[in-house]
């Protein structure tokens, strides 16, 4: 009697649960991951999906399963229509992805603290219900793990003993049993009240402030100028943005958040922060575009003044879309691996990334790329 044919074990899904899923960064990331998942795009941007990632493990585009919290109740599909429109997304792509976009939808649940008035609930209960939302998602789509990333709009730097809504979303995270990638400039799992509860994570996390255009410039440029003994005298920057982020940063406290991850690639590369500021003024029209400059002024051999300006534009979720879905399945890999609490290996996507990370971008390649190996290797 002939034995049975075996059926092919059904490939794994993970789910990414997103922090301001309905954002434009979060709509990029998974009309993106569609797109690439089926052929319709290169995955470019992507370095999860150059040479030496491919075979370490890393969840496939079209095993992510996405879900989240936000605020706002705009439909995914409807957001990226309006993406597409303003030149984020390419045209038809809203309408080609529109069955994913809309089944990630169904995955969005109502984020807080709710505005306008006081949210009767405590923190705590704002945390367990955040994780009972992670917890559910997972279960409900039979999923074998998921991580939490925030892409929310930047807050103003955390004081006192209160907790942020990036804060409560983190601590969600860990309690769910998730591991976390702070992708904003906003506290996070950085909050001191949290300090005990990252010490002893039981999930790999990472983070903070993805590092999509004027700081990576920073990162190349700073030991540029340190390796070839030339001394910086100043360096000033200025961004033009719109969006919600550009919204969100036109709060000076929000803004002064988003500087300091700026000017510390400088001080980390340079050894000491050079004079100048780096400002950020809000301009609506630009949209999801952004337009960055920076001022050099540097000393050559016997004291000869020199200049180098620069200028960067680009889109800003175009830019920051694809680090989401490395790193969420950098963090997903890392986790089934066994590895636990700050990755200072992903220091390549952040300009605030964790201790233990260096700040050059080469550097922070190299420990990506032997990231990797360490991934492969657990195999």
């Amino acid at each position: 009697m002939s034995a049975e044919p075996s059926l092919p074990t059904p490939t794994p899904r993970f789910g990414v649960w997103l922090i301001g899923a309905r954002g434009s960064v979060a709509t990029t990331a998974i009309a993106g991951c569609a797109a690439v998942a089926a052929g319709l795009h290169p995955p470019t941007g992507m370095v999860t999906e150059t040479t030496p990632f491919l075979s370490c493990g890393l969840p496939p585009l079209s095993s992510l399963v996405f879900g989240g919290h936000d605020t706002v109740d705009c439909p995914l599909p409807k957001r990226a229509e309006h993406l597409a429109a303003g030149g984020v997304l390419p045209y038809g792509l809203p309408a080609a992805v529109h069955a994913e976009l809309a089944t990630a939808d169904r995955e969005i649940r109502p984020g807080g603290p709710l505005t306008g008035h006081d949210d009767p609930r405590s923190q705590d209960e704002l945390i367990d219900a955040f994780a009972a939302d992670i917890v559910a998602f997972v279960q409900d789509q039979h999923l074998a793990g998921a991580v939490v990333v925030n892409v929310a709009s930047t807050e103003p730097v955390s004081t006192g003993d209160t907790l942020p809504p990036s804060s409560l979303y983190a601590a969600a995270a860990l309690r769910a049993g998730c591991p976390y990638v702070n992708f904003t400039p906003s506290s996070g799992l950085h909050h001191p009240a949290l300090a005990a509860d990252a010490a002893v994570a039981s999930v790999p996390y990472a983070g903070r402030d993805g590092k999509t255009g004027q700081t990576l410039l920073r990162s190349v440029l700073g030991p540029m100028f340190l390796h070839r003994a030339l001394a910086v005298r100043a360096w000033s920057g200025t961004n033009l943005l719109g969006g919600g982020d550009g919204a969100a940063l036109a709060d000076p406290a929000a803004a002064a958040a988003k500087n300091a991850g700026k000017e510390r690639v400088l001080a980390d590369t340079l050894g000491a922060a050079p004079q100048g500021e780096v400002h950020i003024d809000d301009v609506p029209a630009l949209g999801d575009w952004k337009t960055a400059w920076d001022h050099i002024a540097f000393d050559g051999f016997l004291g000869a003044r020199m200049v180098l300006q620069t200028t960067w534009q680009g889109c800003d979720s175009a830019l920051a879309a694809p680090l989401v879905l490395d790193l969420a399945r950098l963090l997903l890999r890392a986790h089934a691996a066994g590895l636990t609490g700050p990755r200072p290996e992903l220091g390549f996507y952040f300009k605030d990334p964790d201790p233990g990370a260096g700040a050059a971008l080469g550097e922070q390649y190299a420990a990506l790329v032997d990231f990797a190996d360490r991934l492969r290797d657990a195999r």
